[in-house]
């Protein structure tokens, strides 16, 4: 039998931002069998929630040398060569574009000759979009050049990308600027050039700071590895960064911020949040379990099935998962709701509706809650609802507003325990001590059981942390546990109380730019203040 080839994918992966991944990007990492790192935190990476690896896929980092350095380009190609060698699919992630930003033309070439083929996933250029994330127009510096030196060697000083006048961006590593320095100055270029250093450019890390090119030879301050990758902006443009820095300038940039839900519940909250510039870390306090007694259930389904109901009510993700497991559990899917009135309590629950397959029929327009959805029911009308039954599966400590509503509006019922909810196990230690000593920007409450299981799991979040909540209920309940409430959305939604934390932050920032002072985050701000009112 023929022996099948590996193939090998270079994939480049942009400056940093992951929401920079190309769609090819995302379907090359779903297929690979082995993913191949130049460096450790390049597999934070991975975790973006638009990436589904392979089961069983590994992931290979190359490692910098005791030189600061990663491998040369012959060392790389090896151990590519080593990984596809066994007729597997390897993606080799590269920084920004990989013909551009980075040497991968060796290793490519070394594909050719062991007989593998390659192939190449484009990326955005970290040496066009980290100037961008700077707050550079290099559209108006005056002519603009481009270098890539990651292995720390300059081109020779005659050549045209030094030239002195206009902008050159330079990516190159940290212990290499004494270098760059030297062969910026034999080129001709000024000692008081202007020079701008980004590190980490287009993630939450990212930091920036203004030099000339003689203090370039200082080194970078905050002082970093001698192998951190650094973008270097020199002549004009630098100029008018103050007024285009858009990306750090973000209300939220770099706030690690706290979201007690698991990760799929806090999906859209957190994207939200990444969008502001923040660093979300979900902390699950809640675990979701079976109902003590399933023959609830196993009734109301059947009941479902052999037209019992008029209505089906949803409060909670939670509470479609458990319903459609009950359904394959019996063989049944989404056409059995044919002919069924379904009604959720949100948006957040009617997607999770729809990626069943169904269209619910009332969502309410104004308030998104069991409040919100009883003024917007229709009152039981016995001459057009042929049937006065609803069926609301819940949570064992779902408030009865709901099914109290419904009866007042002429309705039955039947209201079902669909799933419990116990309190999580408590996070690790790390966790806990950033949630009391304050390393937390922000702490973002959703409902008052995560605000009871957070406190009962991991302690009080710190004096500084920024308090924000959902809702009144919810605001209620952290009062009642001795914190202060910062920020409360207007609408209970979880898109609203991340809008309600970023312009809290962009008030806070314009305060302190008011003064004329710098805008440390909260973590960085130490207050005694006791919480509570």
């Amino acid at each position: 039998m023929p022996v099948t080839k590996g193939r090998v994918i270079f994939v480049g992966i942009g400056p940093g931002d992951p929401s920079l991944l190309t769609l090819g990007a995302v379907a090359a990492l779903a297929e690979a069998s082995t993913i191949i790192l130049d460096r450790e935190e390049m597999a934070d990476m991975l975790a973006h929630p638009a990436i589904t690896l392979t089961e069983g896929s590994r992931v290979v980092t190359l490692g910098i040398g005791d030189n600061g350095r990663l491998p040369a380009p012959s060392a790389r190609a090896r151990t590519v060569l080593k990984h596809a060698g066994d007729g597997t699919r390897v993606v080799r992630l590269v920084a920004g574009d990989p013909f551009l930003d980075n040497g991968v033309a060796d290793e490519a070439a070394a594909c050719v000759r062991g007989g593998i083929d390659f192939e190449v996933v484009p990326g955005v250029s970290s040496l066009t979009a980290v100037p961008e994330y700077a707050g550079v127009a290099l559209h108006h510096a005056g002519g603009t050049h481009f270098i890539s030196a990651m292995d720390g060697r300059f081109p020779k000083v005659h050549t045209a990308q030094w030239a002195t006048v206009g902008t050159v961006v330079i990516s190159t590593v940290a212990g290499a600027l004494g270098d760059l320095v030297k062969a910026a100055l034999a080129a001709g270029r000024p000692e008081d050039d202007h020079a701008m250093v980004t590190r980490r450019g287009g993630s939450i890390e990212q930091y920036t700071w203004s030099t000339t090119l003689a203090g370039l030879a200082d080194g970078p301050a905050p002082e970093l590895p001698d192998d951190e990758p650094v973008h270097v902006m020199l002549g004009i443009a630098e100029e008018k960064r103050e007024d285009l820095s858009w990306f750090e300038s973000k209300p939220l940039f770099g706030w690690r911020v706290l979201v007690p839900r698991t990760k799929d519940q806090a999906e859209p909250l957190s994207n939200r949040l990444r969008g502001y510039g923040g660093d979300p870390e979900e902390v699950p306090t809640i675990s979701v379990e079976p109902p003590r007694s399933p023959q609830q259930m196993d009734k109301a389904v059947r009941g479902l099935v052999e037209g019992r109901y008029e209505w089906v009510a949803f409060t909670s993700v939670n509470a479609v998962k458990a319903v459609r497991e009950k359904f394959e559990e019996y063989g049944l899917d989404a056409r059995a709701f044919s002919g069924l009135k379904v009604a959720t309590v949100g948006d957040t629950t009617a997607a999770a509706l729809q990626a069943w397959g169904i269209e619910p029929d009332l969502v309410p327009s104004g308030e998104q809650s069991s409040s919100g959805l009883v003024d917007e029911w229709p009152p039981y009308d016995d001459v057009l609802d042929p049937i006065n039954r609803v069926f609301l599966p819940r949570a064992d400590i779902a408030t009865e507003v709901l099914a109290a509503g419904l009866v007042e509006l002429g309705w039955e019922v039947d209201d079902v325990t669909a799933y419990r909810t116990v309190r999580a196990a408590p996070p690790p230690p790390e966790i806990r001590d950033a949630i009391k000593s304050g390393r937390f920007d922000a702490v973002v409450f959703t409902s008052s059981s995560t605000v009871r299981n957070l406190v009962g799991i991991a302690g009080k979040p710190h004096a500084s942390t920024v308090i924000a909540v959902i809702g009144p209920a919810t605001a209620k309940t952290a009062h009642e546990h001795g914190l202060r409430v910062d920020v409360q959305a207007s609408k209970p939604s979880a898109i609203e109380v991340a809008d309600a934390l970023a312009s809290f932050a962009a008030d806070r920032r314009d305060d302190y730019l008011a003064r004329g002072e710098a805008v440390p985050k909260p973590s960085e701000v130490r207050r005694n203040a006791r919480r509570g009112r």
